[in-house]
This record gives C-alpha cells, sequence and structure tokens, in this order.
C-alpha cells in the first residue's frame, strides 16, 4: 500500500509553500493562535520528504477547533482523526494528492515540544539527518501496509533522538 505521497529529494519551494499555506490559516485563528511553525521533513534544508507540508498552530484553547473547521473546509482542509487529546489533525489534498497536514495543539501540549526539537535537531546534525533520510527512503520501499506502518516504524529512531536530547 503506498504512502500518501512519493518521498523525494528536497525542494527549496517548500518554505514558500509553508509561508503562503501559513497566510491562509492565520487568520483562521484570531486571537488564540500563540505560534504556527513549519515542522516534519520539508521543514529541513536538503532532507528528502513527502511532499506534504506540515503546519503546527498552537493555540491557548482547544474548544475552538470544532468553531474553525468550516474555515478549513473553505480553504481545502478535511478532518482527521485527531492524534492525540488536544493534537487535532487536518490535511488537505489538491487534485488527489495530499498536499499539507495541519497539526492544532493547545499550548503545553508535549507534541509541540517534541515536533520542535526533532526538527531543530535534524537542521543542525546533518549525519542524523542523512540517517533519517535513509531509514525514510527503506521504509518507503518496504511499506506493505500503508502510512500508519511508516509512521510506526519511524518512531524508534525519532524517540531515540529524542531521548538522546534530554
Amino acid at each position: 500500500m503506498p504512502l500518501t505521497s512519493p518521498i523525494r529529494p528536497y525542494d527549496p519551494r517548500w518554505p514558500l509553500e509553508y509561508a503562503n499555506e501559513e497566510a491562509r490559516l492565520r487568520p483562521i485563528f484570531g486571537p488564540t493562535l500563540v505560534e504556527i511553525h513549519h515542522v516534519g521533513s520539508t521543514a529541513v534544508p536538503e532532507l528528502a520528504a513527502k511532499g506534504e507540508i506540515d503546519i503546527l498552530a498552537v493555540i491557548t484553547l482547544d474548544g475552538a477547533v470544532e468553531d474553525w473547521t468550516r474555515s478549513f473546509e473553505e480553504l481545502g482542509y478535511r478532518r482527521g482523526g485527531d492524534l492525540s487529546r488536544g493534537h487535532h489533525f487536518f490535511k488537505r489534498d489538491v487534485a488527489g494528492v495530499r498536499t499539507h497536514k495541519l497539526h492544532i495543539c493547545r499550548e503545553g501540549h508535549a507534541q509541540i515540544d517534541r515536533m520542535l526539537r526533532f526538527r531543530e535537531h535534524l537542521r543542525r546534525h546533518p549525519a542524523d539527518r542523512m540517517r533519517y533520510q535513509e531509514l525514510k527512503l527503506e521504509l518507503e520501499l518496504a511499506n506493505a501496509g500503508g502510512i500508519q506502518e511508516y509512521l510506526a516504524a519511524k518512531e524508534p529512531f525519532i524517540s531515540k533522538i529524542l531521548t538522546g536530547l534530554d
């Protein structure tokens, strides 16, 4: 079963794609937005990735997420399953291809620190970045069960990096 998108070499247009999408999304959040970040592999220069821009929005309260769903839908997003309590997920496809993933976490959620620390580590450590890229490419080739299998198989590498940062 294929992933949501194929892994391809780093594209220097990804930061601009993020900036354009951030500008579209930012007004929806209004004063509840604490910060917004480009996360995931497309946020790491020189790292091969699925061409899906990951966006992390940190908000002051959870309850507003349901109120924003219609606005996100107008921008082409659809609701995905929450990834954990307080970690909401939306996805956007264009012409049947996944282009964006929106993670919305309440301020203080553990996933915020996890995403930002892993991104920063890969940006600063080329050897780990290349090991991660090799792992992702191997997992893509061996993948039979789709995106959940791929994500689960990457988790030990990510956890090992983050544990070493503590």
